[in-house]
């Protein structure tokens, strides 16, 4: 098959075509809750007990406060990748190719991207990162790489990036797989990848060594945690589940129960995280209601109802969610490098952390408005070619 046929529609799949029920291309909703799911992240990069970005000097209030938020990174990942998942293959366009795909996802990722990389390069990461690892950051194939310092080094969230990379290049095929798909047999292939996901952290303590454990814990090994949780082709089933959810939306097959209903077992899933061991809470104890509530947004906007996230406040700070969430690790370590050695009271922290979320969002918004949104403007369509003669 040609590479760019690969987004066409497939032959021989008129029984998977969409009902023809119109659909609303845009999901203010989904754009809103990106913004809670970035500072899930935020919260969970703050609360890490690490000399680099500790602020706390109470050690109760410290272990109480990582305690909290100790599973809150593993959701917002989560939701990101179940989210792109259902969100390209909700928009995927009929006769759409893979080339000019490929230079939209490019040209939204990547300039922002560097940025981060040369920001933390020069803010914290430049005195300790060797030039191979720096590089491999550059590159976005640090996941790849079973080694704590290296897939959390430079900006330490970049790692997903590297992961959504990867979903990136494979959408096309993977996208054209599931269309083939009957749309009646959608909830097998969807219980079988929650099923998948549940397995990869029993397969991750049971074949893989418990030794070295990770920097600060106990909880699992290096290697355990790189296959359960930053691997790309293990998390590509979250990409997956996203797009198999969207399909079976679009074609009438989603039982929905509500965002009120997805919210809540969302929070019982992530109190759940406390009492499962440590990998079984990055994801697997909250897969199902976070794929819930994506597409119970999704319906709530196609049918224009009122959601708490489609407002305009929720939709701009979803637009600047990624810039967010790629500089506010930046703000974090730059700020603990500013204070000093000095610790602070629980009052004291939390103005600090609001402080720190604020510039993020500061920079997040001058970031998207000066480079991510004219740069996606300018060059996400290829350049019509001009007439000769």
């Amino acid at each position: 098959m040609a590479t760019d046929q690969l987004l066409a529609d497939p032959v021989g799949t008129a029984d998977t075509a969409p009902p023809k029920r119109s659909f609303t291309h845009r999901l203010p909703s989904l754009t809103g809750l990106r913004f809670p799911a970035a500072l899930a992240v935020f919260l969970y990069h703050a609360a890490l007990p690490i000399p680099s970005l500790r602020l706390l000097a109470d050690d109760g209030a410290e272990t109480g406060f990582t305690r909290l938020a100790g599973q809150a990174g593993g959701l917002g990942v989560t939701f990101f990748f179940v989210l792109s998942g259902f969100v390209l293959a909700w928009s995927a366009r009929k006769g759409d190719t893979a080339t000019h795909f490929w230079r939209r996802r490019f040209v939204k990722i990547y300039p922002n991207y560097v940025i981060a990389w040369v920001l933390a390069m020069v803010v914290f990461a430049g005195a300790y990162t060797p030039m191979r690892t720096a590089l491999a950051n550059l590159l976005m194939v640090q996941s790849w790489i079973p080694d704590f310092n290296t897939y959390f080094s430079v900006d330490p969230p970049s790692w997903s990036l590297g992961a959504e990379a990867v979903f990136y290049l494979a959408f096309p095929l993977l996208y054209g797989a599931c269309r083939r798909i009957r749309p009646q047999h959608l909830k097998y292939w969807i219980g079988g990848v929650v099923a998948g996901i549940v397995a990869t952290p029993l397969a991750a303590y049971a074949l893989l060594p418990d030794t070295p454990g990770i920097p600060g814990g106990d909880a699992s090994s290096v290697v355990q945690y790189w296959f359960a949780y930053v691997l790309p082709p293990v998390r590509m089933m979250d990409f997956a589940l996203g797009i198999l959810a969207a399909l079976a939306v679009r074609n009438g097959r989603w039982r929905n129960i509500g965002m009120v209903w997805s919210s809540l077992l969302l929070v019982a899933g992530y109190a759940l995280t406390r009492y499962v061991p440590y990998l079984y809470g990055q994801r697997a104890a909250t897969i199902v209601p976070v794929v819930l509530l994506i597409a119970a947004a999704a319906l709530a906007d196609n049918e224009n109802r009122f959601t708490l996230f489609r407002n305009r406040a929720m939709t701009w700070l979803g637009e600047i969610s990624f810039a967010f969430y790629l500089l506010h690790f930046i703000v974090l370590a730059y700020l603990r490098e500013l204070l000093g050695a000095r610790m602070f009271s629980v009052p004291a922290t939390i103005g600090l952390l609001i402080g720190a979320a604020a510039v993020s969002v500061l920079l997040s918004w001058a970031l998207y408005a000066l480079v991510e949104a004219p740069i996606t403007r300018r060059f996400s369509k290829p350049r019509r070619r001009s007439r000769l003669g």
